[in-house]
């Protein structure tokens, strides 16, 4: 695909404010009306950008969703990382902070864990090129913008990238309820790779063997596991707790 569709009112301003450069054409619903319509519209006047109106049922064509909010837009396609290009970007890094997704299937769980990566200031989120959800308009929605500005990589082997990793000093913590440390017992804090495993199925064999150690979440109720986007967010604020403490301890002993 050359272009990539995004929609929600939300969605389309992130990209008019920071991937304007991306932006193709927008598409607004014939007739919309309201309050963030306005802010919508006001935002495009600002905008050298193609409008095109159309109906409800385009717009649903477009999207593959009725939850377009009136709204729609067309970027060019923003090519994934691939294991050399990563692995250049992370050797850059003094403490990166990773996030490996390892066959995720649900849009929404991507859309999500991008969104909780973008919010924490990850450098790098990594998928495997032939497993798990592609970047859709449904992830993009979900993401609220961070689909179109989180560094994201597609690896060829998910496994033989997180051995490289390794070999670059990163820290490997896998997810797996079984792990016999719990994350917030973990650290977090220096040159780390999360990996997370996929709705239902967890992490693969090999990737597991990959990982330096296996946490899990302290689990009360009765559930016996979180949604891996929800864990994901967990896991990614407790290092981002970590590292800022770290930082902080370090300023405070130096004074």
């Amino acid at each position: 695909m050359s272009e990539q569709i995004i929609y929600g009112i939300n969605t389309v301003l992130h990209a008019l404010e920071r991937q304007s450069d991306r932006l193709l054409r927008v598409y607004l619903l014939q007739g919309m009306r309201g309050q963030r319509a306005t802010r919508l519209h006001e935002a495009l006047n600002r905008q050298r950008v193609r409008v095109e109106r159309v109906s409800d049922e385009e717009l649903q064509r477009l999207t593959g969703s009725i939850k377009h909010q009136g709204v729609a837009a067309a970027l060019s396609n923003r090519e994934a990382l691939d294991d050399h290009q990563a692995l250049e970007l992370i050797a850059e890094l003094s403490e990166p902070l990773i996030l490996v997704l390892d066959s995720i299937e649900d849009p929404r769980n991507l859309g999500a864990c991008l969104r909780t990566a973008d919010a924490v200031g990850a450098d790098l989120v990594v998928m495997g090129r032939s497993r798990g959800v592609d970047i859709t308009p449904v992830v993009s929605k979900v993401a609220s913008g961070a689909a179109e500005t989180q560094p994201v990589a597609r690896v060829a082997n998910l496994a033989r990238f997180l051995q490289a990793l390794r070999d670059l000093n990163v820290w490997i913590v896998g997810t797996d309820e079984a792990g016999p440390a719990a994350v917030f017992d973990t650290s977090l804090t220096g040159p780390l790779a999360l990996v997370m495993g996929a709705e239902g199925k967890g992490l693969r064999r090999l990737t597991r063997e990959r990982c330096d150690v296996l946490v899990h979440l302290p689990m009360r109720g009765v559930v016996a596991s979180l949604n891996v986007s929800v864990a994901a967010g967990v896991c990614l604020y407790e290092a981002l707790r970590q590292r800022q403490s770290a930082r902080q301890s370090g300023v405070e002993s130096a004074i």
